[in-house]
């Protein structure tokens, strides 16, 4: 079902774990996504980057809109790191229910006048606004980050943000890196928790999964993590498939290397799922709250 991004996140908080936004570039990825959500019975949400809605348009996210509907479990379609109000405007007017307005890479002020005047815009429609104050290193779907321009979230910085901007949830930079991690991975948990206690009830995101040990994951969501975004493990997996011997052999088939892929990112998703205690937690969602918001926001 088609779901509310709000009541998604509010929920899993309120109820200590957390739910896995996984980036899909294209129907494999949705149907991975979409297979291990209702084989676990966890709610999820399809995420698509810019440079996914560039390269898929209005196919890919009606696609994801009408996979997401159709789902046995509740499933929300976010747009993730938007830099520009178009693709924004784009996305909102598609039918997503939540946006990141990424003001992140700019100056402090004009990163706080970015994301009010998008969250102004998407709240007007119905929709929610993640926002991110730090700048997370690693590299996403050709976007790259230094270490030397990486930057820790500031918790008094972070608290005067949200109140400006009225964001609904914010990404936290606390050691927490895009794509692989080339050293043991280190989080600031004290940071997070003086983060928690400034930004109130807004919802907290961690980027970067892919790789965080269990510990580090459950202590996050212990702190008030309510989001994972998960990339690079389940592209990996999809790219390893149709990278095989057995895909790329002159007479290999198309579809059951389809097939394949799916298969391995769902492996991967489920182990997500699993990882961040959304699995067999559909039921929290079944409430009529949910179908409120819900309806508000895909009302047509």
């Amino acid at each position: 079902m088609l779901a509310s991004t709000l009541e998604l996140l509010e929920t899993a908080q309120r109820n200590i774990y957390a739910i896995g936004a996984f980036n899909v570039y294209n129907l494999e990825g949705v149907r991975a996504v979409i297979g291990a959500a209702e084989a676990n019975r966890s709610p999820a949400m399809l995420q698509l980057h810019p440079s996914a809605l560039k390269y898929g348009g209005s196919p890919l996210v009606l696609l994801c809109l009408e996979s997401a509907r159709t789902a046995s479990v509740p499933v929300s379609v976010h747009l993730d790191h938007s830099t520009s109000a178009s693709a924004i405007e784009f996305a909102l007017a598609a039918g997503m229910s939540s946006i990141m307005a990424d003001g992140s890479h700019l100056p402090y002020e004009e990163n706080l006048a970015f994301t009010r005047e998008m969250t102004q815009f998407a709240h007007a429609q119905g929709a929610i606004v993640e926002a991110e104050i730090g700048r997370i290193s690693g590299t996403e779907d050709g976007l790259s980050v230094s270490e030397k321009e990486a930057k820790m979230t500031d918790p008094t910085q972070a608290g005067e943000f949200v109140r400006q901007t009225q964001v609904d949830s914010l990404a936290v930079t606390i050691g927490n890196v895009h794509g692989e991690y080339r050293s043991e991975p280190r989080l600031d948990f004290d940071r997070l928790i003086r983060i928690r206690e400034r930004v109130g009830h807004v919802l907290l995101v961690l980027h970067g999964a892919s790789g965080l040990p269990a510990p580090m994951i459950s202590k996050s969501i212990e702190l008030g993590v309510c989001k994972f975004n998960v990339n690079t493990e389940v592209r990996q997996a999809y790219m390893t498939t149709i990278g095989s011997e057995a895909c790329t052999a002159p007479k290999a088939d198309l579809l059951p290397c389809m097939e394949e892929s799916i298969a391995a990112m769902q492996d991967v998703i489920t182990e997500k799922m699993k990882l961040f205690g959304s699995a067999n937690k559909e039921h929290l969602h079944e409430t009529p709250y949910a179908t409120m918001l819900a309806a508000q926001r895909y009302r047509k």
